[in-house]
């Protein structure tokens, strides 16, 4: 393999990698950021694929969440 070949595949399991931080971060961050909106009873506004909105209580989106 040549030494051009290699450093792409260095470059795209890089960007694999900081791609994989980035989105356990914001899982975490999601998270929690409905466990304490629901700790203090409050709502949140989702909105679903088709561009439509509603307020959702923190608390029912809690028991939907994956581990």
């Amino acid at each position: 393999m040549s030494a051009k070949v290699q450093s792409m595949n260095s470059e795209r399991n890089n960007i694999s990698d900081l791609s994989d931080k980035v989105l356990k971060g914001l899982r975490k961050a999601f998270r929690k950021l409905v466990e304490t909106s629901a700790a203090n009873n409050r709502d949140l506004v989702v909105g679903d694929k088709h561009g439509n909105f509603k307020s959702v209580p923190a608390k029912d989106l809690l028991k939907d969440l994956p581990e």
